[in-house]
């Protein structure tokens, strides 16, 4: 038996599933039983699969260096940049937070990977970017 509640044009309708069988459904509304035809037969077997619900960040891409020392941030996965917490010119320590970029309804923190100043910041509050983009370089 499962019990649902629904609000149709203001309306709430208390809505008791109590059995199904083939394309009938005897089902109570409000109180109220009915015999409901279905277009379908039900399906007898339901699998759910249980996926572990991941509660960290993905890992930041690794910055390439390039032979002046600095090195950019790339974005972790495609997202909206919806806050900006440096600016060029900026000395920044490791594990520093640098951006936030919402992806897939979660805020995500952007970190320096390594101290130094931030020589150029490519994006700013609002811009979408997509998996892999850099993001700012850091010297």
């Amino acid at each position: 038996m499962k019990s649902f509640k629904y609000t149709i044009n203001g309306n709430v309708y208390k809505v008791v599933i109590n059995r199904i069988e083939d394309t009938i459904a005897d089902v109570e509304v409000n109180g109220t039983p009915y015999k409901v035809e279905m277009n379908k037969p039900t399906k007898k077997q339901v699998i759910t699969i249980n996926r572990p619900v991941q509660t960290t960040v993905p890992p930041v891409v690794r910055p390439q260096q390039s032979s002046s020392g600095s090195s950019a941030l790339h974005s972790p996965l495609p997202g909206v940049i919806i806050e900006v917490l440096c600016k060029a010119g900026d000395t920044v320590k490791k594990g520093q937070k640098l951006l936030v970029l919402e992806a897939m309804k979660m805020e995500n923190g952007i970190n320096a990977e390594k101290d130094g100043v931030i020589k150029e910041l490519k994006v700013n509050k609002g811009d979408s970017v997509l998996e892999g983009a850099d993001l700012l370089i850091i010297e």
